[in-house]
């Protein structure tokens, strides 16, 4: 999707019922991992709140994330497969999120350095926001 109008909604609270949506999305970071660590769900036309990215050599699912902390506020620039160029915009080093895995069980985590950029970029999507 790199319909900008499209990428700029807000995404609604994923359910039980969007288990495909994880399925598709998963698939498509996989088929891009040489180009992207990251994707949401409006990114593939679907505007639920769901991300995946990368964790090291592991791909992460989070359902409904969202920042509950944050801390070491920092420039960076990112691009993003959705759009052309880099950009520069604000990130956190260390953040904790809540979300649901893909049992939908509630899960806290708390990450740092770029899990976090990649995190934090992937939500902004599902707020949105686009760098």
């Amino acid at each position: 999707m790199h319909d900008p109008l499209f990428l700029a909604q807000k995404s609604e609270p994923a359910t039980e019922a969007d288990r495909q949506i994880i399925v598709d999305l998963m698939d498509a970071l996989r088929a891009n991992l040489n180009r992207c660590v990251g994707m949401a769900a409006n990114m593939i036309g679907e505007k639920k709140r769901i991300i995946v990215c990368c964790n090291g050599p592991m791909q992460m699912i989070m359902i409904n994330p969202k920042v509950t902390a944050a801390a070491g506020e920092y420039e960076a620039e990112e691009g993003c497969l959705s759009l052309a160029g880099v950009r520069k915009t604000r990130r956190y080093r260390k953040i904790t999120v809540s979300y649901q895995d893909q049992a939908f069980h509630a899960r806290t985590g708390t990450f740092e350095g770029f899990t976090a950029q990649i995190i934090q970029h992937e939500i902004d999507h599902c707020d949105g926001i686009l760098i």
